[in-house]
């Protein structure tokens, strides 16, 4: 990115407001907007994202970015009566990291800059307390040794821990100022070997070197899988905020802490969040010292707990959610350091936003943007039977719900690891740091013995809706040993643990789980308006009836059986979307269609398909019974060919044995005969689809026979069958043109037998990149399309998806060549531009040509809102994804409405 001389770099917090994130990041512009809104914040000022953009492509910051800075730091000096660096009474400030999307504990941040070995006497003497500046100024080379020198932090925590140790006390507010005195001078020199140099004194160097290191810190290892992870945009930087330090560590009048509007974990109101007296702000989140509820803040000091209470109901109301808030007391004064809208679990986002649509904060439709599709699978997740035996271990805070269950691990390194060999596992720490970040994702839960619902391991939890239990007290950890220990127990790494980040228990051993509520809501056994109803149940109920009442798109199951059907019924599909006919013939039907294929005789092959006619038939008018009423498309016959015939290796052993026992068998020699002609060196490129059904005389005719016969039936029985008959993998209008002849001709037959009138359309897959550049032509032949996202994704891209997921997809997710698998939300660059393309030529066609999806993209919630986008009429899914599938409909839906207005 090139520099642009006029360009501003640098915006005071009172020239921001929180509608500048693009340009501010989400922690300079709500620092901004609670300045205007007359908030105590620190004063300070931020560097944009547009600085941070010039550094990544150029290598150095912009031209102009010292001056700027020179500039505000005068200003702010002027306003705080003092200078950074100067020696009797030093201005200082942290550095902090602040990208437009929340990344927390992603990047970096460097507290008490300006300090010095002569700065930190003047510090001292300023507040009257020798043992706070000391602490200020380990901390200060701790945090700028590791995160601008990089320093391994571990030296730093052995370190400290040493102290500790040789001054028998557990915890760092027992060290006095000699202590801490001596741990600076270690600190300093730890820095001076592992670095090369000495820590800076001089305040403008440590200021300088601090902001480079935030921009640095957008392409660390952690930060670039955090993007991934959360689909965060690569090339967005980050702002960084300049903020007067203000100082929770001067003693028991001061403290630190994160407060919540709501509580996170469920959307309830209340007293939310943690304090830590005597302390800085990262000391809460890192969750190296237990902290206490932030309820008991009203005790320790009432007045700036009344305030902060005041402060929150002021943001909630200004932003009409849930806020989570970083504050500081310093000596009974409050400071706001932060707000934002705050990470929830997947249960609060439900519930919060029917309490705000209540509330008169919000209306329906902005509360069906507060949710997605990703949180309802997660309600829909099982839960551990309480009914079952269990051996509690003990319990901690319930940070992130869900039931977990797995191995546990005491690294990030062995959870990846174990995880990659199939293993499920339980990532087991005394606090998490973002380090661990890779070891978080892999991993089926977190646990920790230390740490509180603001800690980095239950923010980062519910970020990724991870299950996670924090401040375990009881748990001894010791990672070292890879161990853990309770009431003397002892459990070894590998050992199975199961976690409720619902309760915080923790058991050990596998528990058993049990259905959610939200899934027995969707199967009709719980309902929504009894008194009784669970309140996510309700609040899901109210959210999914406004989704429902504004889609456009229509939700559709992949169901081949009655079972299925009935349970995607349940589930709110409006009909069949797929029909995979293959599935039919698997099991004791298999050898019929071995017959069918290997038939040598227009009589074996008719025998074949007489046997298979009646099963046929049998199938499909259950599915109809079962979607009475409701539109059921039918593909015909899709398998790829070696699935019905014996593997070729075990049948020529077996004929290379039985040969040399001269006791072979003659079916066996003609079926080998057959299988050797017949062997494709890639079969789902080969004889499938329609193809199968053009070389098979009468394979299809048999399928449209069996599909017409069953509807018939259903028809005369009173019933509603709505038929579509699909043709797959169609590559050109010809193969179309001829296999519809041959099933209008069979469909007239039966109509004209059974006296029904029979309206079955007939349409077909777009699932080839050649039927997507021929659509215009293939829609005079067919009625609807339906497009295979599936088998596009793999012909457009070249992939053979059973290889590729396996063999290389991890490396691509790892270097940013995919920022999801293709396979999981369409590519809209590639094969959404062949479906945005051959939807339009269809329809240009034939418009009233029907357009659905049945790939797995149907269920995918970003794939949802491309699909409403290029008008297609309906998506198919699985059973279970259907609920997602309703819900964001009603988002794309609502969002496209909202904005048209705009």
């Amino acid at each position: 990115m090139s520099e642009n001389k006029d360009q501003k770099f640098v915006y005071d917090f009172t020239e921001g407001n929180r509608d500048l994130k693009d340009l501010l990041g989400g922690k300079g512009a709500n620092l901004a907007e609670m300045t205007n809104l007359g908030l105590p914040v620190p004063p300070g000022f931020t560097i944009t994202t547009e600085a941070c953009k010039v550094y990544l492509a150029s290598g150095e910051a912009p031209a102009a970015l010292r001056d700027e800075v020179s500039a505000h730091l005068a200003a702010l000096e002027a306003k705080m009566g003092k200078k950074l660096g100067q020696s009797d009474d030093p201005l200082l400030v942290s550095v902090r990291s602040g990208a437009k999307f929340s990344m927390p504990g992603m990047m970096d941040t460097v507290l008490n800059i300006g300090l010095s070995d002569e700065s930190v006497a003047g510090l001292a003497s300023q507040a009257g307390n020798e043992r706070f500046a000391w602490d200020s100024y380990r901390r200060l080379i701790q945090m700028f040794g590791k995160t601008v020198l990089d320093v391994d932090g571990e030296l730093f925590e052995e370190a400290l821990d040493e102290a500790k140790a040789a001054k028998k006390v557990a915890v760092d507010t027992d060290l006095d100022a000699a202590d801490l005195k001596k741990l600076v001078t270690r600190f300093k020199k730890i820095v001076a070997k592992q670095a090369g140099r000495e820590f800076p004194q001089d305040a403008r160097e440590q200021l300088d070197l601090a902001v480079e290191a935030v921009f640095n810190s957008w392409n660390t290892d952690r930060a670039k899988l955090y993007r991934r992870q959360e689909r965060i945009p690569s090339d967005l930087g980050t702002a960084v905020n300049i903020c007067s330090m203000v100082f929770g560590n001067l003693g028991p009048d001061s403290g630190t802490g994160v407060a919540f509007t709501r509580d996170p974990a469920s959307g309830h109101a209340g007293v939310y969040g943690d304090y830590l007296q005597n302390a800085q702000g990262e000391d809460v989140v890192a969750g190296i010292r237990n902290t206490v509820p932030l309820a008991d803040l009203e005790t320790i000091d009432k007045a700036s707990y009344d305030q902060l209470m005041t402060i929150m109901t002021t943001l909630e109301t200004h932003y009409k959610d849930l806020c989570d808030i970083e504050f500081t007391i310093e000596r009974g004064q409050l400071w706001m350091l932060q707000t934002r809208v705050g990470k929830r679990t997947a249960g609060a986002a439900f519930r919060i936003a029917t309490q705000l649509v209540d509330q008169g904060l919000i209306d329906e439709a902005e509360a069906l943007q507060r949710v997605n599709g990703a949180q309802l699978a997660q309600l829909m997740f099982p839960r551990f039977d309480e009914g079952a035996s269990t051996e509690l271990l003990g319990r901690g805070i319930a940070a992130s719900p869900g039931a977990a269950v797995g191995k546990a691990v005491f690294d990030s390194y062995t959870a990846v690891k174990w995880s990659r060999s199939g293993e499920k596992v339980i990532l087991i720490r005394r606090e998490t740091n973002p380090d661990d970040l890779d070891g978080m994702i892999a991993a089926e839960g977190i646990l920790t013995s230390r740490g509180g619902k603001t800690s980095h391991a239950a923010v980062v939890a519910r970020g990724m809706g991870k299950t996670c239990v924090c401040g375990a007290e009881d748990l001894e950890v010791d990672t070292k040993r890879r161990r853990m220990t309770v009431g003397g127990k002892v459990i070894e790494e590998g050992d199975v643990v199961s976690i409720d980040g619902s309760t915080g228990k923790v058991y050990l051993g596998e528990v058993p789980v049990v259905p959610s509520p939200v899934v027995e809501y969707f199967e009709g056994r719980m309902h929504a308006g009894a008194d009784d109803a669970d309140e996510l149940v309700q609040a899901v109920h109210r959210i999914m009836a406004y989704a429902d009442r504004v889609r456009r798109l229509r939700v559709r199951a992949n169901a081949d059986n009655a079972e299925d059907a009935l349970r995607a019924r349940r589930f709110g599909a409006q009909g069949i979307g797929l029909c995979r006919t293959e599935h039919m013939f698997l099991g004791e039907r298999r050898e019929l269609v071995e017959h069918l294929i290997l038939a040598d005789t227009d009589k074996e092959r008719e025998e074949a398909l007489s046997a298979l006619l009646p099963l046929q038939k049998k199938d499909f008018v259950e599915l109809f019974e079962a979607m009475d009423g409701l539109p059921v498309t039918v593909r015909l016959l899709d398998p790829p060919l070696h699935e019905f015939l014996p593997d070729i290796t075990e049948l020529s052993v077996r004929v290379a044995l039985a040969e040399a026992r001269k006791d072979a068998n003659e079916n066996d020699l003609r079926l080998l005969q057959a299988v050797h002609k017949l062997h494709e060196q890639n079969p789902m490129l080969g004889l499938r689809g329609v193809r199968l059904g053009l070389v098979i005389p009468g394979l299809f005719a048999m399928q449209v026979r069996a599909i017409a016969e069953a509807a018939a039936e259903r028809k005369n029985a009173k019933g509603d069958p709505r038929a579509e008959i699909m043709v797959p993998l169609v590559g050109t209008v010809q193969e179309l043109e001829i296999v519809r002849e041959e099933a209008d001709a069979v469909i007239a037959e039966v109509e004209a037998a059974t006296g029904t009138s029979l309206k079955l359309s007939i349409g077909t897959m777009i699932e080839l990149p050649r039927a997507a550049l021929t659509a215009g032509q293939i829609a005079e032949a067919a009625q609807f399309f339906s497009f295979g996202t599936n088998d596009l994704t793999q012909t457009v891209w070249g992939f053979s998806r059973d290889d590729v997921e396996a063999s290389f997809f991890t490396a691509y997710l790892e270097k940013g060549i995919f920022g999801v698998s293709p396979f999981e939300t369409i590519d809209k660059d590639g094969v959404g531009a062949l479906v945005r393309s051959a939807a339009q030529a269809g329809r240009e066609t034939r418009p009233d040509l029907k357009l659905g999806v049945c790939g797995e993209h149907g269920g995918d919630p970003e794939s949802v809102h491309f699909f409403h986008e290029v008008g297609l009429d309906y998506v198919s899914c699985s059973p279970f994804r259907i609920p997602v599938a309703r819900l964001e409909a009603g988002r794309a839906a609502a969002e496209s409405k909202g904005s048209d207005s705009r």
